[in-house]
């Protein structure tokens, strides 16, 4: 039987009984649009704009004082702490600074160590390209071949990725693992678990990259153990364009950093302004320059927000969204040429649909028209992601209603096929 019925007072009543209904009004939406885009760009949420005000009071009322008096010193760690829950970690072994593909350096630096015959790093060739750009730099600073140690394991549909595929590919060769928790296109949700162990058995370092993830889905690295994983804040986690990042470190690892600076030093020595690097003894450890506050501090009031409407909740919530979203494409626009290029198993699903046509770019444009933002990925994707915080039931039904005539009056062939430069 559908759980899903058709008609928009089905969405209005699933709205009515929505626990976590209220939590949209915490957030600034834009005015007459209907917001597909929170995997890529999350909305500003009142809280967030709170602490980063009290950031700015902070700098204004207590300038030096910021750092001691206000104890802004060790906001990394705080933030990591605050963080650790969505990915089931200790909270020391989680710190936030840098961005996503410094972060990727700076893992790399620290615990790629080629050696003759055993010097590549496994990667696929799905995931958001930064990575594969951060791995060949890394590979040649370390003075080997981009073209010889970089392994690479092609999808065989270009839209999954295959973890046995992943696994058969981890030869005495692999010194490293690096991988997407979910796929940016597709939305797929890869087995880290598996991947993991299968790399652990073989002493191979494995590190994942979490940033169309987190937020979305709660991870529990108590079990999976990989060795480093890094993640973007701006997208599920609403901190605002460019806001810092965050880096998990796994706590056997502790004092390892392959790049030294001196917001990593010990916090108790940091002062002495010694010439030997102390690292902190926690993920902290992995900092580099000091710390960039203002850009750090929206992600508190959205970590702080997460954790009072709870990541099962949220979960719960994505995949119903996501569940009526994709049964409202079979109904309504499968007739336009429309497919789904996302798994349909909530646990191989994250937190977006992949809306598949050829004639992508130009409906992506039209829906944009129409007070839609979603966006478009090369060649035929429409991602939309119903975000649970701040989505409607009523806001997808009323996302496909609009789509239909957008298909029926033909008004996405007024557009050129070209996507603009922000895609």
């Amino acid at each position: 039987m559908n759980k899903y019925l058709p008609g928009r007072d089905f969405a209005k009543k699933k709205d009515a009984e929505d626990p976590l209904r209220s939590f949209a009004g915490r957030f600034y939406k834009p005015a007459g649009t209907i917001y597909m885009d929170g995997n890529s760009l999350g909305l500003m949420s009142r809280d967030a704009e709170e602490t980063l005000m009290n950031a700015v009071s902070a700098w204004k009322n207590d300038a030096i004082d910021i750092w001691g008096k206000d104890g802004y010193l060790t906001y990394h760690d705080r933030l990591g702490a605050l963080c650790a829950p969505l990915i089931g970690a200790d909270p020391e072994e989680v710190t936030i600074g840098g961005s996503t593909t410094v972060n990727i350096h700076t893992a790399i630096a620290s615990f790629y160590h080629p050696v003759p015959g055993r010097n590549r790093i496994l990667v696929d060739d799905l995931n958001f390209p930064t990575d594969r750009y951060a791995v060949c730099s890394e590979i040649a600073i370390h003075g080997y071949d981009p073209e010889e140690c970089l392994k690479t394991v092609a999808s065989r549909d270009g839209r999954y990725i295959y973890e046995d595929d992943i696994i058969e590919a981890m030869t005495e060769d692999v010194c490293m693992v690096l991988l997407p928790s979910a796929l940016y296109r597709s939305a797929q949700l890869i087995d880290m678990q598996k991947i993991a162990d299968a790399a652990r058995q073989r002493g191979i370092t494995v590190g994942f990259d979490l940033c169309h993830s987190i937020g979305a889905v709660p991870h529990d690295f108590s079990k999976i153990q990989p060795d480093f994983a890094v993640w973007c804040t701006y997208k599920y986690l609403n901190a605002g364009p460019g806001a810092v990042a965050g880096l998990y470190i796994n706590k056997k690892h502790f004092g390892r950093s392959g790049m030294a600076g001196w917001w990593g030093n010990d916090k108790e020595t940091q002062f002495d302004l010694r010439p030997d690097f102390e690292p902190a003894q926690n993920a902290g450890g992995w900092q580099i320059g000091t710390a960039s506050i203002l850009s750090m501090a929206p992600l508190e009031g959205s970590l702080k927000l997460y954790a009072e409407a709870g990541i099962d909740r949220l979960r719960a919530k994505s995949l119903d969204l996501t569940g009526y979203l994709m049964e409202l494409i079979n109904e309504r626009l499968s007739g336009y040429g429309f497919s789904i290029g996302s798994p349909r198993e909530d646990e191989r699903r994250t937190g977006h649909v992949a809306l598949v046509h050829e004639d992508a770019v130009r409906i992506n444009a039209a829906m944009k028209d129409c007070g839609i933002l979603p966006d478009f990925r090369y060649p035929d994707v429409i991602r939309l992601a119903p975000v649970p915080l701040y989505t409607s039931y009523t806001e997808v039904y009323d996302m496909v209603e609009k789509t239909v005539r957008i298909m029926e009056e033909k008004l996405y062939e007024k557009y050129e096929n070209k996507r603009g430069t922000v895609a």
